[in-house]
């Protein structure tokens, strides 16, 4: 699979260049418009973002591995993600996780095979105070138990 950004697209990171001293600093927003355009970070897409920042593949692939807001799979149309670091894991994080792993049959990192749901154990979500928690797209879960989540789950079906 090739990629390619669309001009629009193409207009915006100029956009986005033009707030930064240099190419690179740019990664973690282009990134993001890449995956918007392609739906995750594919190794094309790291090589096309790598491209048009003058950058070597392997670095913008570091950045892309390392955050979890860039999506290395496609994921699915509720993309879950469990928190398991320190508050969340001493709060029942890790109960939530496996449960709703079990609730949708799927491992770390899976898609349900009719591509409805993804999961994804995650660090740090920034809701240490509130946890444990869950993000499901963009919205935030928490002060969650295992029951509450697969609840909240089961409202998406």
């Amino acid at each position: 699979m090739n990629f390619s950004f669309t001009q629009e697209n193409l207009d915006k990171i100029e956009k986005v260049l033009a707030k930064y001293p240099d190419k690179q600093s740019a990664v973690m927003p282009v990134l993001y418009i890449a995956q918007e355009q392609n739906g995750y970070v594919s190794i094309e897409v790291t090589r096309e973002v790598a491209r048009v920042l003058e950058m070597d593949e392997t670095d913008v692939l570091g950045v892309a591995t390392f955050y979890s807001m860039y999506h290395e799979n496609e994921p699915g149309k509720y993309h879950i993600q469990v928190c398991t670091s320190v508050s969340c894991m001493l709060h029942g994080g890790n109960d939530i996780f496996n449960a709703v792993k079990a609730k949708l049959g799927v491992k770390r990192g899976g898609t349900t095979p009719d591509k409805k749901f993804s999961l994804e154990e995650v660090e740090c979500m920034g809701s240490c105070g509130t946890s444990p928690m869950m993000v499901i797209n963009e919205d935030y879960y928490e002060n969650l138990t295992p029951e509450k989540a697969l609840q909240i789950i089961e409202s998406l079906k």
